[in-house]
């Protein structure tokens, strides 16, 4: 485990609606699902915050030291796709493909990590074998060529949501049915209509529904029981309330020891969301901000709050994150000219830039409260910059501010990624050609040498320790 595991991570579980002390189900092992896109669209930036959010979940217990199993699905068949192909006048699979890689774009911009993403279509046949052993045990039944889980029999229903059966409200968030026994009752595998992409089933042709391909695809990778299952406050009720009801009347053991919903993202005081064509498109954001900004913003409010969306708060957190960046840049550049031996005034920094890192631990294990986490973070960088303004700076001091700060960087993910056309080592280089070539006084070639830089995004800047750059 990390040296930080002495801490005691804790975790709001919306189940008990209490924080819980983390205690996953096999020591040093988290098995992670989060409901992913259904891939009919670009994705906004409400679909982003969970994206994110998670990531940094899976991000921190990685850092504790956990081996992480993180599985998040594409939704790449349902109504939404089928009338996105008729629109585009192309198949199912063919738009499915287009957005899933739009949405592997987009995501790894924002830098998030690769993770296991199971499709509905490759996992049919699990599907299939579900319904069926529900459908055995009583909780399923077919009618008019659907087949639909019976939740009076699951006596649980409505334990996440914390609502009782009776006092759901219905026609809203499920489509009422006549077919249905109950108007609770939710479809498990749906009929297909003429001309509608469809598989083979005990129940003649047809496809599942949706809360059902996540309980299989979640057993299929993770088991019987997840440690952690997240996703937005909006699936709290029907989807997962619904998963519930399925996997556990089929395992018989609960589906997640910890359920995790983030708030809602707002525009304009309603809530983001593709069905009001209010949303803003992550691709269309990220040309115009930079994509770790996004991060910044998502993680300055804490996860289970609403988050306000505009233009004025992305400047804000961009701006936020230029102060950070400027600091890792300025450290790098220090770390070039220290030479110092270490004393007691250093040593004194080196406590409290420690501090900084036990301050940012514990608010990470508070139930991952991330904007306190950046506060933290924020000081380290004032108590850093007060040491680089110093005429000169210990290297082990500055090596160990450098290990701070990628640390926290590690599970926050906000600085920048190498993907840049110009690399450091290429950089340093053409500093040094245009050093060179003023001597020679080839104005002329550091001219463009300066220009080229600029092109790339590369400031430079004179310092008393010789030019400093860093990218805008």
């Amino acid at each position: 485990m990390g040296e930080h595991a002495k801490m005691t991570l804790h975790i709001y579980n919306s189940m008990s609606r209490h924080k819980e002390k983390f205690e996953p189900l096999i020591a040093g092992k988290v098995s992670m699902y989060v409901c992913g896109p259904t891939v009919y669209g670009y994705i906004h930036i409400g679909n982003a915050r969970p994206v994110i959010f998670f990531d940094t979940v899976r991000r921190y217990l990685t850092v504790l030291g956990y081996d992480v199993e993180y599985v998040m699905n594409y939704t790449d068949v349902d109504d939404k796709l089928i009338r996105k192909a008729e629109e585009m006048g192309t198949t199912v699979p063919k738009v499915a493909e287009q957005f899933i890689q739009a949405f592997n774009e987009d995501v790894r911009k924002l830098g998030v990590a690769p993770a296991v993403h199971p499709r509905v279509t490759e996992t049919i046949p699990e599907i299939i074998d579900l319904i069926r052993r529900l459908e055995a045990d009583g909780y399923a039944y077919e009618s008019g060529g659907d087949v639909y889980y019976r939740t009076s029999k699951f006596e649980e229903y409505g334990k996440l949501s914390h609502q009782k059966l009776e006092e759901l409200q219905f026609g809203k968030r499920i489509e009422v049915d006549e077919r249905k026994e109950h108007a609770q009752d939710f479809v498990l595998w749906k009929m297909a209509k003429p001309g509608e992409i469809y598989w083979e089933s005990p129940w003649g042709p047809g496809r599942p529904g949706w809360h059902i391909e996540c309980s299989a695809m979640a057993h299929k990778l993770l088991g019987e029981t997840i440690d952690i299952h997240g996703g937005g406050l909006d699936l709290q009720f029907p989807h997962h309330e619904c998963e519930i009801a399925q996997s556990e009347a089929f395992t018989g053991k609960p589906l997640a020891r910890y359920w995790m919903h983030n708030g809602y993202i707002q525009i304009n005081n309603e809530k983001m969301s593709k069905s009001k064509h209010n949303g803003v498109l992550v691709h269309d954001i990220v040309e115009r901000i930079k994509p770790q900004a996004v991060r910044m913003f998502m993680l300055s409010t804490h996860y289970r709050s609403p988050l306000s969306f505009s233009d004025e708060t992305l400047l804000q957190a961009e701006q936020s994150l230029s102060r950070i960046q400027n600091a890792a840049d300025n450290l790098r550049h220090r770390m070039n000219a220290a030479v110092v031996l270490l004393n007691d005034d250093h040593t004194a920094v080196l406590g409290r830039m420690e501090d900084t890192l036990v301050r940012f631990h514990a608010k990470m294990q508070d139930d991952f409260n991330t904007p306190d986490a950046i506060t933290a973070v924020f000081d380290f960088v004032s108590e850093l910059n007060l040491y680089m303004e110093k005429p000169q700076t210990n290297l082990t001091v500055l090596q160990r501010a450098e290990a701070i700060l990628n640390e926290m960087d590690a599970v926050l993910g906000i600085l920048r990624e190498e993907e840049q056309a110009l690399l450091d080592d290429q950089v340093e280089a053409l500093i040094e050609e245009r050093v060179e070539a003023r001597k020679a006084k080839n104005w002329g070639r550091a001219d463009e040498i300066r220009d080229e830089l600029d092109a790339q995004g590369i400031v430079l800047e004179d310092t008393p320790q010789g030019i400093r750059w860093r990218r805008k």
